[in-house]
């Protein structure tokens, strides 16, 4: 499993200004994030993962977006094609993301794995939290830097799209 100090590393590597934060006490889930580190919750970043059957079979997606603003299952499988969507179980996200089921840092993910950001996310130099894999530390740094790291496609989680959108066809090849 990753963990803080993998997340550390590679962001050392890459010449990343950020923080390791200890928490006050061990985290569940990263709903928990605004109320240990006093931080809004549009503040604290957090991962999704949904499984879903598409015509090829079953489809995996990761969606990454504030604690404040969670997606819908809905608007996930519209922009990407997706019907019978729901959450996906612990033990599946464990496999695809390497992390903790409910503590998944957006960071490290494998390139192999969809990844929906959530263009609600501001690209500024404020810092903004998210989990690391582990209970008792959560990683700070800047929300440019995370939006510029991730190099996903940016996407609107707030509405659903009709399964033919251009947009659910680019994210489909």
């Amino acid at each position: 499993m990753k963990d803080a100090l993998a997340i550390h590393r590679w962001l050392l590597a890459h010449q990343v200004h950020h923080e390791i934060v200890r928490l006050p006490r061990p985290m569940t889930c990263a709903d928990e994030l605004p109320e240990m580190i006093s931080a809004g919750a549009d503040r604290c970043v957090s991962v999704t993962v949904f499984e879903g059957s598409t015509r090829r079979g079953r489809s995996v997606v990761a969606t990454v977006h504030t604690v404040a603003a969670p997606p819908r299952p809905a608007v996930v499988g519209a922009l990407v094609g997706t019907r019978n969507i729901h959450l996906a179980p612990a033990f599946l996200v464990n496999a695809v993301t390497d992390y903790a089921a409910p503590l998944v840092c957006p960071l490290l993910l494998p390139e192999s794995l969809t990844v929906l950001v959530d263009e609600r996310l501001r690209p500024d130099r404020t810092p903004i939290f998210t989990p690391t894999g582990e209970r008792h530390t959560a990683l700070a740094m800047r929300a440019l830097d995370l939006l510029t790291l991730l190099s996903r496609k940016l996407v609107d989680l707030r509405t659903q799209r009709p399964s033919g959108s251009r947009q659910a066809v680019a994210l489909r090849h």
